[in-house]
């Protein structure tokens, strides 16, 4: 169970700190804007690594969601908090994230201003047992036939879409390419 006296801080659209609240608080529908780490795992083929949310989160239970994905801890640096979530999450140390930018997420329970990565390894991964459910390595295809479908996250949706919708593009073309000409 997630420590629903955590604290976060509360900061504005630019990411300056202008107070702190609770994980309860942050997630109660107060919509109190606090912020988050993500990054993309790609690996050299192109798929993309995904975790799987624990049943007992209480946020989007048992759906797959962003490789790594956590909030940042009042006095830490988004830098800091993504090496600290990747290591917890994921086992990785040795990883060069390449920043992509920031944007604001909101849903009815909460509201995070969202620090996203990404990086492409080829190392080993150890998910966390203790806060993921597993993990796996998905093909551009896969992520389009799941888009939509109750599967994946609504965040990790509409973040792919917005970052790397091109990628979705290419396995649909691609498809319609072959599909034509194997009707020919």
């Amino acid at each position: 169970m997630d420590n629903q006296e955590e604290k976060f801080p509360i900061v504005d659209e630019a990411g300056n700190v202008i107070g702190s609240a609770t994980r309860g608080e942050c997630h109660s529908g107060s919509k109190r804007l606090h912020p988050v780490v993500h990054l993309h795992v790609f690996n050299s083929n192109g798929d993309i690594y995904l975790q799987r949310r624990p049943d007992w989160k209480d946020i989007q239970p048992g759906k797959w969601d962003t490789a790594v994905g956590g909030h940042i801890d009042y006095g830490e640096t988004p830098e800091d908090a993504l090496r600290r979530e990747v290591r917890e999450e994921l086992g990785i140390t040795d990883f060069e994230p390449e920043p992509i930018g920031k944007y604001v997420f909101e849903s009815k329970r909460e509201k995070e201003l969202v620090y996203v990565n990404r990086t492409v390894y080829d190392g080993e991964i150890r998910p966390s047992a203790e806060e993921l459910d597993g993990g796996r390595f998905w093909t551009m295809q896969e992520i389009r036939d799941a888009m939509g479908k109750g599967v994946l996250t609504p965040n990790f949706e509409s973040e792919f879409l917005r970052l790397f919708g091109d990628k979705i593009e290419k396995v649909a073309f691609s498809q319609k390419a072959t599909s034509t000409i194997d009707s020919n």
